[in-house]
């Protein structure tokens, strides 16, 4: 519920509460889909929002072809530009620190400029390993949200839900 709450908030009011919103939990339990809403909600109510959604390593592999193109600058502004961005898997930083660097300084500019950043991961900021200290602080100064699976009764009903749609 908490998650669900922070990400209407966010969706709809961006840069104004929980900037950054950092949601983790486990595989299959709605991390990628609650981001994914909050893009897609965000942009219905403001159309000319600049949204992006990403996977890190989709910005891993765009951040080395804009090295070996030489159009780090164009890969930059692209990212500094956003109102939004959704930023899936960020664990998947470890281990690459220019990345980490990258997404640092993307961080620090979409924040000055008022912009919403939304992280999503399989464990909390400060237990990714060999994460830079510097952005995981970042990554855990706003709102950080363990989405854990639903009680037994929350399933059922989940479930029944489905099947009387279907």
């Amino acid at each position: 519920r908490l998650a669900c709450a922070a990400s209407r908030s966010v969706a709809e009011r961006p840069g104004s509460f929980y900037n950054p919103l950092f949601l983790y939990g486990g595989v299959g339990l709605g991390k990628t889909h609650l981001i994914q809403a909050i893009g897609n909600h965000a942009l219905s109510i403001r159309p000319g929002m600049k949204v992006l959604y990403t996977a890190a390593e989709a910005l891993f592999i765009e951040l080395i072809q804009a090295i070996e193109k030489n159009t780090r600058i164009e890969f930059k502004n692209r990212y500094r530009g956003l109102d939004l961005l959704l930023l899936d898997d960020v664990h998947y930083l470890i281990g690459k620190e220019r990345l980490q660097e990258e997404v640092f300084y993307i961080f620090n500019s979409l924040q000055d400029a008022g912009s919403q950043v939304v992280f999503t991961s399989d464990r909390p900021p400060q237990e990714i390993p060999t994460l830079e200290q510097r952005l995981s602080s970042r990554l855990g100064q706003g709102l950080v949200v363990d989405i854990q699976p639903p009680e037994l009764e929350t399933r059922i009903a989940i479930l029944k839900q489905k099947a009387a749609a279907d």
